[in-house]
């Protein structure tokens, strides 16, 4: 069985690279994340080159693609190879970027990520100034699931004296990143 299950990855991932399809890309897309949920598929996503896939659809401009794209990768970052790749691939920026995203979904999946992708090595990165002061705007968002993950992000994953910095700088400043559309 654990063999079928590779080949139907593989499947998948060839589906993905040959479809002209959009609707189809999105869907070999989510059905790719979904996998990714489970740590028994880690090591046949990893050999398929899933992990560099996804990554590559963070830049899309296809919104439906980035947000399986970033979902996948939220499923992925637990598992600590995953999680070094992701880093050593430079997955941080375009994770960050994801914050921007007028969807809520893929905005949740991207501030999850960057908690789970949070080390010592990494955390000047992760909680890097412009991360904070948008995690300070999501905070005040009115949907409540980005406001609490927001907060939690502040109080667990920031230093006091990073929100404060964020906080004068926000004074200071009227562009941002907006917040995502319901």
């Amino acid at each position: 069985m654990e063999l079928g299950r590779l080949e139907y990855l593989q499947a998948l991932v060839t589906e993905f690279q040959v479809t002209d399809s959009p609707e189809a890309k999105e869907q070999v897309l989510a059905n790719l994340a979904n996998f990714a949920y489970d740590p028994k598929n880690y090591e046949y996503l990893r050999q398929l080159q899933v992990l560099d896939l996804f990554l590559d659809m963070l830049t899309e401009d296809n919104e439906t693609l980035v947000e399986f794209a970033i979902g996948g990768l939220c499923n992925l970052c637990l598992d600590k190879t995953n999680k070094d790749y992701i880093l050593e691939a430079n997955g941080v920026e375009p994770i960050i970027n994801c914050l921007s995203s007028s969807n809520e979904e893929t905005v949740m999946s991207a501030v999850t990520t960057l908690m789970y992708l949070t080390t010592p090595h990494s955390r000047q990165q992760t909680t890097a100034l412009p991360v904070v002061e948008c995690m300070l705007r999501f905070s005040l968002s009115a949907s409540r699931r980005l406001s609490n993950l927001a907060t939690v992000f502040l109080e667990d994953y920031c230093t006091p004296l990073q929100v404060e910095e964020a906080r004068n700088l926000s004074k200071h400043t009227a562009v941002g990143i907006p917040l995502p559309k319901d």
